[in-house]
């Protein structure tokens, strides 16, 4: 893991163009090749962002006269050739540390045995609905499980205990990079859980995403005795 606090400029070009204005913000390097730009707020939403598999060139800006600017261009490229353009001003602090391997998130029994439920039952969110796959990996965490609609269109599931603002902010950057797949686009989420706050419906409903509400015992009640695959 590097982290660098810069002033510095990012540029997205792709598929469409984004641009940040110099400001001091904090560069996020991981092990895996991915790339986060972050401000001091938005709590962990990154600003702009660059998935694996992707290359990093880091260069000096030289100017007409062929003399270092002091300044410095990292260039981040994926596969399609979509970049992340970072223009480095000035570097206040730099650090590495390296985390080794994460264990992984480790879930409550009854929040576990929910998605394991739904994922065997998974026409409960609604008639036609196929289980694609349990914890569909990706470079931010797991989707808890991805699914396809009545119409084969995908669905991306964040299963909760309880359903806070918390689950839906996470949902909400799933989806960001899910629907970055042209594979996989559309992708729309379901936020399932056995109780969801107010707050959060609200969120979720205004971002487009669907809620449900399980009932755990329901679910149980259903639970049949056939090998499951995960």
């Amino acid at each position: 893991m590097r982290l660098v606090i810069a002033r510095c400029s990012v540029d997205y070009v792709g598929r469409l163009e984004a641009h940040l204005p110099m400001a001091d913000r904090l560069l996020m390097i991981k092990a895996d090749g991915s790339v986060s730009v972050h401000a001091d707020d938005r709590a962990y939403k990154p600003l702009n962002w660059m998935t694996p598999p992707c290359t990093l060139t880091e260069t000096s800006i030289r100017n007409i006269d062929d003399e270092d600017t002091g300044e410095q261009l990292w260039i981040v490229e994926n596969s399609k050739g979509e970049q992340l353009r970072i223009t480095i001003e000035e570097i206040h602090h730099e650090t590495n540390h390296d985390l080794g391997t994460d264990p992984g998130l480790v879930k409550d029994g009854v929040e576990a045995h929910l998605q394991e439920l739904l994922a065997e039952h998974i026409t409960t969110l609604g008639e036609g609905y196929s289980l694609v796959r349990r914890e569909f990996p990706t470079a931010i965490g797991p989707v808890d499980l991805l699914a396809r609609d009545q119409d084969g269109e995908t669905v991306a599931v964040e299963v909760k205990r309880r359903g806070g603002i918390d689950g839906v902010e996470q949902l909400t950057r799933y989806l960001e990079l899910l629907n970055r797949d042209e594979l996989l686009s559309p992708v729309r989420g379901v936020f399932a859980a056995q109780e969801i706050k107010p707050q959060a419906r609200l969120l979720a409903e205004d971002r487009g995403i669907r809620c449900v509400t399980l009932d755990y015992q329901a679910l149980r009640g259903i639970e049949s005795d056939e090998l499951r695959l995960f």
